[in-house]
């Protein structure tokens, strides 16, 4: 199995020699990786790739070799563990199967039958179709499959289709002191800036200075002014959590770009769509938050708003009051969104997700249709573009 899936990250590119290879058997002989597919991916990742250039081509050589595989059982023989013995409450399902479960009808559909469900339940159950449990298709409870539901006492979610999550989410803040590896990011933001000199004169004038002083029949005179900034005001919006995980590393550097590169910068973090309000500090953010009319109210219609988010829920998240994943919102995403692209001069949205893998509709077409199109790709173009659009 190992010599197949070296094979794979070879033809890939990845310069992965057989001594590498080696040292990737002896780590898993000393158990380092046991029966998660997590574990091993990281260990593999760290004995066959040196250079972090490569980490894209070793995803996909390993997404295409182990896709739809869920645990390593040819390369483990050993004792089972007890979350394997738990997995018999997981029903997993054909495309067919998962074709045959109807969604309730809609969001609204979806919450009075949730409510039905908490006055009316009085036990567990396992397997079912229709009452709040563990595995089966019910739309109410964790380690099923539905097509719309809420999931319950489920630490991860695992197909992606939850319509809200009843549990006390940690998200970690992003780290702004990333010393960047590449540096095409902070080029990139540099077409957006407009220098002014502000504040106190306390910077030599060399040219006037010399100018001065030859008028003044040689005797020196020295002329200071203010230092020069970048004066362009920036709001950053964060999206954090679930789908965005796997571009924390990509946000940590664009995060850190930006504080070097703008002086006059306030960031804020989200989640999935911008609602009533937002927060700075996510360990506080169920104690400490900011509502988005302060926002309205505090910063001028001359920042220039960045939204960074993959764009990535169920429609109404977005289009429908209550949509929100996390909480009741009074008033539907949609509604707050028109309020910041009517308040603020300009808006874009930044989108971690490849440009080819959007598509036109659903949850990122709805988005995109909301910034007036302005959604560009986080890559060193999508970037260019969009401090070139913001610097208009």
């Amino acid at each position: 199995m190992l010599i197949g899936f070296f094979e794979e990250v070879r033809a890939a590119k990845v310069p992965a020699t057989l001594k590498e290879l080696l040292d990737l058997i002896e780590a898993i002989q000393a158990r380092l990786a046991f029966a998660n597919l997590d574990e091993f991916y990281y260990l593999s990742r760290l004995c066959l790739v040196k250079d972090e250039k490569h980490f894209d081509k070793f995803d996909q050589a390993f997404d295409k070799y182990f896709k739809g595989i869920e645990a390593l059982n040819d390369l483990f023989s050993q004792e089972i563990p007890q979350d394997w013995l738990q997995s018999e409450l997981e029903k997993f399902l054909s495309e067919e199967e998962k074709a045959q479960i109807e969604s309730l009808g809609g969001f609204d559909e979806l919450m009075k039958a949730f409510q039905d469900r908490l006055d009316n339940q009085d036990k567990k159950h396992k397997g079912g179709n229709r009452m709040i449990g563990t595995g089966g298709t019910s739309p109410f409870g964790a380690n099923g499959y539905n097509p719309e539901g809420i999931r319950i006492g489920q630490k991860n979610g695992r197909q992606g289709k939850a319509v809200k999550v009843w549990e006390k989410r940690g998200y970690k803040d992003l780290d702004g002191d990333v010393t960047l590896g590449i540096r095409n990011i902070k080029i990139a933001l540099r077409r957006l800036r407009k220098f002014a000199r502000e504040g106190a004169a306390d910077q030599l004038d060399l040219d006037d200075t010399i100018r001065s002083t030859a008028q003044n029949a040689g005797f020196l005179d020295i002329k200071l002014i203010p230092e020069r900034h970048n004066s362009v005001k920036v709001l950053l919006f964060f999206d954090i959590g679930g789908s965005m995980d796997p571009h924390v590393k990509v946000c940590e550097e664009l995060f850190s770009a930006s504080r070097t590169e703008f002086k006059h910068m306030e960031y804020f973090y989200f989640h999935n769509f911008i609602y009533d309000s937002v927060w700075k500090d996510n360990l506080r953010r169920s104690n400490e938050t900011t509502t988005t009319y302060d926002i309205l109210h505090k910063y001028s219609p001359d920042y220039k708003v960045i939204f960074i988010g993959d764009a990535s829920m169920a429609p109404y998240e977005i289009t429908q009051a209550g949509g929100s994943i996390e909480h009741w919102n009074e008033e539907a995403g949609a509604t707050w969104m028109q309020r910041i692209t009517d308040h603020f001069d300009k808006v874009v949205w930044i989108n971690p997700l490849p440009e080819p893998y959007w598509g036109e509709g659903g949850s990122l077409g709805i988005t995109k249709q909301l910034v007036a199109d302005k959604m560009f790709p986080m890559s060193v173009e999508g970037l260019e573009a969009g401090m070139k659009y913001l610097s208009r």
